[in-house]
């Protein structure tokens, strides 16, 4: 028995003693960097000597040097081989790839392109947090503007640079590794930078003395000084991991002979390394990213709803769903199957003024808290015989809204016969306290009847206050503290219908020439909002003004969509700001006369029109914006029209079974309802922005125009359709499932070496599948004619001896019974030609309509909000002139031939595709 004890103690000590070994070797060994070297911007002369550099420091200091531009080596398995990253003058937007963009980005001095996608992202923010190290070189810091992560652990994002010159930078802490070897007062030649959104946290070491930099052509026209503290090097923990940053290091004269710096750098690499320490991936405080084939959008109505609005998810998971022109849906999780429970009798057309749409209706609808007790839900509609927008409660028992339980809560005042901006979604917070949006009931077309180059609005902010002309002065609703349109309300709804005005809302009850029910203003079209039940932040999207370019000594900036946070009550801005507080100006529109740009800090409202307080709360800048053209802060939201919606905060401890993988848990979610996008906003605990990816960015959806999470902790997409005030086939309602288990073949197509021939027909058939988990996959092959072949190889010889259309495809199937199907492609047999389509030839112009927005506003032989494109086909003659205009409008935006709604501005795209979608349009009618 002692034996057995004393045998099992020696093969544990044996055990210790061995993963002792094991761990000192791992701290001992020579520690490996890797050196990052892409560019997508700006290309630096000095990146080939600074790799040379850099691998001879190795040799001589003991550490192993790889370099890449590969993006792929920036995966978990592999960062876990080096004890620092090394990202010399890297240039480009490190972020969600698909979306590559060459050279200067728009309106700042910070370079364009996307090299990282969302995992690599993730991995490399993981490394960090797991202890790794990570060194900066010169330009590295002008890169990754969208990711505000990578900003702050850097150190700071680059603002602009005068030319190379010599200049004094001053050591102001000689006791660390990279500076103790420097001369107090460092006289070099290098690229004097200006940083800016500087992370407080880091320790300088290296500041430039500003007086000895002559500014250039290079520089702004204006800047801001920096002052006394210039920083250029710097260092400080960060998340768990060593970051070290140096500003210099342009010339190639710093790697090849310059001692001073080559040790400079070489200590901010020893820095980095620390003490080759293994890292430790139990402190990564993010997940690895999800990829994207687990998340899976089944649908659950598809060519049934017409002009849905906003639904509401009940208790039991059954959907109610809003139409336009006062249907109310109603889907059964149960049966599958969708009806019609109610009927709203609604304004949702103009009655008299026929060359307006009207965009009210039956819009907004949320269900009680109680519902499961109450059965109560809140609608917000226009009803038809009174000019008011209003809020109601009805009860929706035995599977019917009944009509007679109506009770009107809450009624806001609107002119009708004109467009535009209705808002209307309902939300929920805390202790029954329920949030309206309500749009500011304003036309932002250009006065119509008026000289061509009269005082107009020329799609800015509409600012007219003179008599006749209220329907084009946003200071009488969005910029009027006594007035409820272009507002978010917030009101405490009590059992008998009426409401309470509950504390925090952003005019006290009493006082004047204000509405207590207001908590936001400052609105546009707030047109859907969503409530983070977990923080209290209130979320909503922004649908801003059609301006493609400033003018900002007139008018002001050019029109930005907007996705806004609210933290407390607050004013918004519009209509005296857009954006990051950009500021328009005072306009007469008698006289065309120009006054001052609005002060963010203390706007005044002075318009005819106000009812309400002169003096307005100071304006709240943006969450997130962007323009028709590329935004130069968020660049991953691409370009063409726009209509940012805000949709939930995902948390998972918020239900016992959540729908999506904890990658998401903190995350915002935001689409937009032009663009077919859903985005991934990631916040800092606190609600700070800090970055964005794209959502099933692989996964088409038609005018996303809800978002919801379930009681089942699923997300659900209500789907408008592609096409203005119509029932679109392509409306519907999904639901996004994750499988986190095995996956099904992908299969990106199915070919045939003949489409068509004479009898008999021998067809030699191939698909082109993976498998996610590389399992083994089988083939089932429908022939079309009631044939079914099974392979084991991904390509099948058939014979066919009959004439006829046959429509084949594919199922794939892995070992573990897994399956896809692909789509099918219709084989002719018996057939020696192929049916003639005038428009064939012109395929890839259709094509490109069909992938940008253009499908939002436009169908091929119907009018929608724009022209049919037949009807634009036989409008204009086929020449050099005409296509050279109607090339210029695609690129620019416009409006007035073909009715007032403004058509987005497209650029970025290329004249080369514009000329593509132009063929196409005009073979529609054979020109």
């Amino acid at each position: 028995m002692k034996l057995k004890f004393f045998s099992f103690l020696s093969i544990a000590l044996l055990a210790i003693i061995m993963a002792s070994s094991a761990s000192v070797r791992a701290q001992t060994k020579e520690p490996r960097v890797l050196v990052f070297t892409k560019t997508l911007g700006y290309h630096h002369a000095s990146i080939g000597p600074a790799i040379k550099a850099v691998m001879k420091l190795g040799k001589e200091n003991g550490f192993l040097v790889d370099t890449t531009t590969d993006v792929n080596k920036f995966e978990e398995s592999n960062l876990k081989r080096y004890a620092a990253l090394i990202f010399i003058s890297i240039s480009g937007i490190i972020g969600p790839e698909g979306y590559g963009l060459n050279g200067y980005g728009t309106g700042r001095y910070g370079t364009g392109g996307y090299i990282f996608n969302a995992a690599q992202r993730a991995d490399l923010q993981r490394y960090i947090e797991a202890g790794g190290g990570f060194v900066g070189i010169h330009e590295a810091v002008d890169a990754m503007y969208d990711w505000h992560w990578y900003g702050r652990m850097i150190g700071a994002n680059f603002a602009f640079h005068p030319a190379a010159q010599t200049a004094t930078y001053d050591v102001i802490d000689k006791n660390f590794i990279a500076t103790k070897h420097l001369p107090d007062k460092w006289v070099r030649v290098d690229e004097p930078y200006y940083p800016k959104l500087m992370n407080k946290d880091i320790h300088v070491l290296i500041s430039l003395e500003e007086p000895t930099v002559l500014n250039n052509k290079y520089s702004p026209t204006t800047f801001q000084k920096m002052g006394d503290l210039h920083p250029i090097s710097w260092y400080h923990n960060f998340d768990g991991g060593r970051a070290f940053y140096t500003a210099l290091g342009h010339t190639d004269e710093s790697y090849n002979s310059d001692t001073l710096y080559l040790k400079h750098i070489l200590g901010g690499i020893k820095y980095a390394i620390g003490k080759n320490a293994p890292l430790n991936y139990a402190k990564a405080k993010i997940p690895r990213a999800t990829e994207e084939d687990r998340l899976i959008k089944t649908k659950l109505i598809t060519g049934v709803l017409d002009e849905p609005m906003e639904m509401t998810i009940l208790p039991n998971l059954d959907i109610l769903i809003t139409e336009r022109k006062g249907q109310i849906m109603h889907y059964d999780h149960l049966t599958k199957k969708v009806k019609q429970v109610g009927f709203i009798n609604s304004y949702f057309h103009t009655l008299h003024n026929k060359s307006v749409n009207a965009e009210e209706g039956v819009l907004g609808l949320q269900a009680d808290p109680d519902f499961a007790k109450n059965h109560y839900i809140y609608i917000y509609y226009a009803p038809v015989d009174t000019s008011v927008n209003q809020l109601s409660r009805f009860t929706f028992v035995n599977g019917k809204v009944d009509p007679k339980s109506e009770k009107v809560i809450l009624q806001v005042h609107t002119m009708r016969e004109i467009c535009c901006h209705t808002g209307g979604s309902i939300a929920f917070g805390k202790d029954h306290n329920l949030f309206l949006s309500v749009g500011d009931n304003t036309t932002p077309f250009d006065e119509p009847n008026l000289p061509k180059k009269a005082p107009n609005t020329y799609s800015f902010s509409p600012l007219d206050d003179r008599p006749g002309h209220e329907q084009y002065d946003d200071r009488r609703g969005s910029g009027n503290t006594n007035d409820l349109r272009g507002k978010i309300l917030r009101i405490k709804i009590k059992p008998d219908g009426t409401y309470d005005i509950p504390e925090g809302n952003l005019f006290p009850v009493g006082t004047a020439k204000t509405r207590p029910e207001i908590y936001i203003m400052g609105d546009r079209n707030p047109y859907r909002i969503s409530f983070d039940k977990k923080t209290g932040f209130l979320y909503w999207g922004e649908v801003g003004p059609d301006a493609n370019k400033d003018s900002l000594a007139t008018h002001g900036p050019r029109g930005y969509d907007e996705v806004n946070q609210a933290r407390k009550a607050g004013n918004f801005g519009y209509p005296y700001f857009v954006g990051n507080n950009f500021p328009y100006r005072e306009y007469d529109y008698a006289t065309g006369k120009v006054g001052d740009a609005f002060d963010p800090a203390h706007p005044v409202n002075h318009s005819r029109n106000n009812t309400g307080l002169v003096d307005l709360p100071p304006a709240q800048p943006a969450f997130i914006w962007y323009p028709y053209d590329r935004s130069p802060d968020f660049w991953e939201l691409g370009t063409g029209g726009r209509s940012a919606m805000a949709g939930p905060v995902f948390h998972s401890d918020m239900f016992a079974k959540p729908g999506l993988p904890a990658y998401y848990n903190g995350k915002l979610f935001i689409y937009d309802w032009i663009r077919n996008w859903i985005m991934a906003v990631e916040m800092l605990p606190n609600g700070d922005y800090t970055g964005l990816e794209p959502f099933m960015g692989h996964t088409k959806f038609s005018a996303p125009i809800d978002m919801e999470l379930g009681p089942d902790g699923k997300l659900y997409v209500l789907e408008y359709g592609n096409g203005w005030f119509t029932k679109n086939p392509d409306a519907g309602l999904s639901r996004i499932d994750y499988n986190p288990g095995n996956r099904a073949p992908e299969i990106a197509s199915i070919s045939s070496n003949k489409m068509l021939g004479a009898l008999p027909l021998t067809v030699t058939l191939n698909v082109d599948a993976i498998d996610p988990e590389h399992d083994k996959m089988t083939y089932t092959w429908n022939l079309g004619n009631g044939v079914k072949k099974i392979t084991t190889t991904p390509k099948l010889t058939y014979t066919y001896t009959k004439n006829g259309n046959y429509n084949v495809s594919v199922s794939v199937k892995d070992s573990k019974n897994a399956a896809g199907k692909s789509n099918s492609i219709r084989i002719a047999a018996g057939s020696t030609e192929l049916a003639n389509d005038p428009t064939a030839p012109y395929a890839a112009g259709k094509a490109l309509f069909l992938s940008l927005d253009c499908p939002s506003c436009h169908k091929v032989d119907e009018k929608s909000v724009g022209p049919a494109f037949t009807d634009v086909s036989k409008k204009y003659t086929n020449n050099d002139e005409t296509v050279k205009k109607l090339t210029d409008k695609i690129k620019n935006g416009g409006s007035g031939v073909w009715g007032d709604v403004v058509m987005p501005a497209h650029p970025t795209l290329k004249a080369d595709d514009t000329k593509k979608i132009l063929d196409w349009i005009y073979s529609l009618s054979g020109k």
